[in-house]
């Protein structure tokens, strides 16, 4: 179900926290419409917000100074993609700053951190990672077994703690940037009852498959882009129809114009990680 203003969603379950993550911001429009949506989400019971910060700055990538400026707005983490390299000003912040993400299954020695735990009201914690996916991409390491990894290390979703952990399992949200469906229903699988929800980014085409599977995790194929509309996720049509009308480079250019603001937001049980109830979102 697609809600179209947030003071439509139930209120927030007693005892559940509730998080959301907009879709991928494309240039001005797209982080105008995104800051306009921090204030209405507050006011929905939303505890946590972040949002895919990769093609901020220009359509292509995030700087800093865009970087900064959506941080200063309400949003409590930024993660990003394939194009986080294009600002080279982005760099110092993404290591200094726990806040902005890039994908965790890049390379070792890959300047920034892919995960980071945050606290959520009454002393829960909530992992945020980005993943990466590998189809029509760069090469990058498997996200599966990067999650392996990470959930070994850092636990997961469930009623029982391991014996030797000393404090509760967090909450896991997965933004997985990936250009392939199949990669994403996929992870879906892998990670079901492992995380508390995977959320897909990176077409900009929102899907309508929002779910919670029977072992608790949320999952939505793509949550959409936060970006001008009409458009063509995001761009001004012209350019692109030049390139695909004439096989030759042309580069996109963000549209102007009316935007609208495209994500999910989640219920979750902040004692067992679970996720409880998944929304997308469209706010024009």
């Amino acid at each position: 179900m697609t809600i179209d203003r947030p003071d439509l969603l139930p209120p927030v379950p007693a005892g559940a926290t509730r998080v959301a993550l907009l879709g991928d911001i494309v240039g001005k429009t797209g982080r105008r419409a995104a800051r306009a949506a921090v204030a209405p989400l507050r006011r929905a019971g939303v505890a946590f917000l972040a949002a895919n910060a990769e093609n901020a700055s220009g359509g292509n990538g995030c700087a800093a100074r865009e970087a900064r400026d959506l941080l200063n707005a309400g949003f409590d983490a930024l993660t990003m993609g394939n194009h986080v390299w294009k600002h080279k000003d982005l760099l110092p912040l993404l290591e200094a700053d726990l806040r902005v993400l890039r994908p965790l299954n890049f390379p070792p020695g890959t300047p920034g951190r892919g995960h980071a735990s945050f606290d959520l009201p009454g002393g829960a914690r909530l992992l945020v990672v980005n993943l990466i996916g590998r189809t029509r991409l760069e090469p990058t390491a498997c996200p599966f077994r990067t999650m392996d990894d990470l959930l070994a290390e850092a636990g997961g979703p469930g009623p029982d703690p391991p014996p030797d952990a000393t404090e509760p399992r967090p909450a896991v949200l997965v933004d997985f940037h990936a250009d392939a469906t199949a990669e994403n229903h996929a992870l879906r699988w892998y990670l079901d009852g492992r995380v508390t929800a995977v959320l897909g980014t990176h077409t900009h085409v929102q899907t309508s498959d929002a779910e919670v599977t029977p072992r608790g995790t949320g999952y939505v194929t793509d949550i959409g882009c936060c970006g001008a509309w009409p458009s063509v996720i995001g761009f001004d049509p012209q350019p692109v129809l030049a390139k695909y009308l004439t096989l030759r480079p042309h580069p996109y250019v963000p549209a102007e114009g009316p935007g609208r603001a495209e994500g999910a937001v989640l219920d979750l049980d902040p004692t067992t990680g679970r996720c409880l109830a998944a929304w997308t979102i469209r706010m024009a």
